[in-house]
C-alpha cells in the first residue's frame, strides 16, 4: 500500500513537471535564465569528444557506417534496385567540430537581429524545414524560395533550389549574410563571436588552434554539424535491407507505381537518396501573383536550364510541406497530381521551356497518386534527430522557432526520470539501476537496428 501511494505522488509531480517545463520557454524568452531560478550557474558549456550516432570514430574523425556502404553503386546502370549504394558521403570532421556546429545552429547571434538562427528556417520537427511556402528573414522580408530539408545534405554535391553551391562551406555562408535571410556581416559576426565570453574557448578547441575566430572556421563547423544530419532507418529502409513486412499493400503498390515506367518518379527520385542530383525543368507552376523563377537558367550559358531546379531529396517528405521551390502544392497527393496532368500543362504562356524528358504524361489515376503519397510516407525517419543544446554559449535563448521543442524535449525527459523514480520506490529497486534511467549508448540499443553507431555523444 505504502509503495502504491509513492507513486501515485510521484505521479502528480510529473504534472507539476509539465506544466514547470511548459512555462521555462517562455520565461527564458522573456530574459530569465536558468541561474534565476536555481541560484546556480549552468554548468560550463563543453563539446562532446563523442562521434554522433551512426558515425565511428577512427583517427578522431567521425566516419558514416550504415548498411548501404555493403551494396553495389549504381555507376551509370540504371534506377538500381533496393540494395543500392548511396552516393559518397561528407565526412572526416572531429567530434568537436560538429558538437560546435550544433551551438552555432541554433544561436541567434548568428543573425543581424540576435533573433534568427539558422534553426529558424530548418526546425527539426519540420525535417530540418520550416513549414512555410518561403522562409522569412531576420527582419520579416519574404524569402524568394523554400527552405529545404537538410536530413542526408552531406551527400549533395549540388546545393540550394538553384544548384549554385558545390560545397557545404560555400552553401553555410549564403544564408548568413544575405539580406533577406540572416542579414548579417561577416565583419560583425566576427566582432561578435570574438567578442564573447564562450566561442574563443570552444572554436580554439574545435580547431586546436591559437588566436582569433576566422569565416572558414565558423563555415566549417556548420558544415560539420549538417553533414551528421543522418535519416537512413526508415520502413523504407528495413523493407530495402530485406525486412517485407515493414510495408504494407498500399505502400509496395505505391512504390511499384513509384518505380515504374508509367510514372517515372524514380529515374529523377532515385533511391535510395531519392535524388539524382540533377537540375530539372518539370514546368511547376508558380503561386498567383508570383513571377516565374528562372531558377538555374540566370545566364546565356544555363539558358537551357531556365526554370530548372535541383531535383530534391524526397527522405522526410511527408515533414516538409508545401512543396516545390515555391510552396506551390500543399500536400503529397497534389505534388503527384502534377506530374500525372502531363507534359507542360503549367507552362506560363510566353515562356518556351526545355522540358526534362522525364516529364510526359503517365496519366495516372487518384488511386495511383494516392498509393504513391502513401509510399513517400515510408521515407519518414527522425530516430537521429540531435538533442538542443539546454544553453547556448551566446546566452540567448534559442529561436522562438524550437523553443516548443525545446519545452516539449525536457517534459519528456523530466517525465521519464519521474516514472523512473516512481517505479523504483514501488518495487524498492535501486534508481540507478531502472532501465528508464540506462544510458543508450549506441543506435542497436536505441532502436535503430539498420545504423550501427559508435555512440550518442553527452550533449549539452
Amino acid at each position: 500500500m505504502k509503495s502504491w501511494l509513492s507513486l501515485a505522488l510521484l505521479c502528480c509531480a510529473v504534472l507539476c513537471q509539465f506544466a514547470a517545463v511548459a512555462a521555462a520557454p517562455r520565461l527564458a524568452g522573456a530574459g530569465f535564465t536558468s541561474e534565476d531560478f536555481s541560484g546556480v550557474a549552468p554548468a560550463p558549456i563543453q563539446l562532446s569528444t563523442q562521434c554522433p550516432p551512426s558515425f565511428e570514430l577512427v583517427d578522431q574523425q567521425c566516419k558514416l557506417v550504415n548498411l548501404y556502404q555493403q551494396y553495389d553503386s549504381l555507376q551509370n546502370k540504371g534506377v538500381g534496385g533496393t540494395k543500392t549504394a548511396l552516393p559518397a558521403a561528407r565526412d572526416g570532421f572531429s567530434p568537436q567540430q560538429i558538437d560546435l556546429g550544433r551551438f552555432l545552429f541554433f544561436d541567434p547571434l548568428l543573425s543581424a537581429n540576435k533573433q534568427q538562427a539558422c534553426a529558424s528556417c530548418h526546425q527539426p520537427d519540420k525535417g530540418f524545414a520550416d513549414g512555410k511556402a518561403v522562409s522569412t528573414g531576420a527582419f520579416g522580408q519574404q524569402g524568394k524560395r523554400s527552405a529545404p530539408t537538410l536530413w542526408n545534405v552531406g551527400f549533395l554535391q549540388k546545393l540550394f533550389w538553384d544548384g549554385r553551391s558545390p560545397s557545404l562551406e560555400q552553401q553555410a555562408a549564403g544564408p548568413l549574410f544575405a539580406p533577406d535571410e540572416m542579414a548579417n556581416t561577416p565583419e560583425k559576426l566576427l566582432h561578435d563571436l570574438n567578442a564573447n565570453a564562450v566561442y574563443p574557448r570552444l572554436f580554439a578547441e574545435a580547431f586546436a588552434t591559437a588566436g582569433p575566430i576566422e569565416l572558414p572556421q565558423i563555415v566549417t563547423a556548420l558544415a560539420a554539424f549538417q553533414s551528421s544530419l543522418i535519416s537512413l532507418n526508415s520502413r523504407y529502409d528495413h523493407y530495402a535491407h530485406g525486412f517485407h513486412q515493414a510495408l504494407n499493400e498500399t505502400e509496395i503498390k505505391g512504390m511499384n507505381v513509384f518505380r515504374s515506367f508509367v510514372a517515372r518518379c524514380a529515374e529523377c527520385h532515385t533511391p535510395p537518396l531519392f535524388t539524382n542530383q540533377q537540375i530539372a525543368v518539370i514546368g511547376t507552376p508558380e503561386p498567383e501573383g508570383k513571377p516565374f523563377d528562372v531558377g538555374a537558367g540566370t545566364t546565356e550559358e544555363t539558358a537551357k536550364l531556365r526554370g530548372g531546379f535541383k531535383v530534391p531529396t524526397l527522405r522526410n517528405v511527408a515533414l516538409t510541406a508545401p512543396y516545390m521551390h515555391s510552396g506551390r502544392f500543399t500536400n503529397l497527393e497534389e505534388a503527384a497530381e502534377f506530374y500525372s496532368k502531363g507534359r507542360g500543362h503549367a507552362v506560363p504562356k510566353g515562356e518556351k521551356l526545355l522540358l526534362h524528358w522525364h516529364i510526359w504524361e503517365p496519366k495516372l489515376s487518384a488511386a495511383e497518386n494516392q498509393q504513391i503519397a502513401a509510399f513517400l510516407q515510408t521515407l519518414t525517419d527522425q530516430s537521429l534527430t540531435p538533442q538542443l543544446p539546454q544553453q547556448l554559449p551566446s546566452g540567448l535563448p534559442l529561436p522562438a522557432e524550437v523553443r516548443p521543442q525545446q519545452a516539449s524535449e525536457q517534459a519528456s525527459q523530466q517525465t521519464q526520470q519521474a516514472i523512473s523514480q516512481a517505479a523504483a520506490l514501488a518495487t524498492n529497486e535501486p534508481l540507478h539501476g531502472h532501465p528508464l534511467q540506462t544510458t543508450h549508448q549506441n543506435g542497436l540499443q536505441r532502436g535503430h537496428p539498420h545504423q550501427t553507431t559508435q555512440s550518442a555523444k553527452a550533449q549539452n
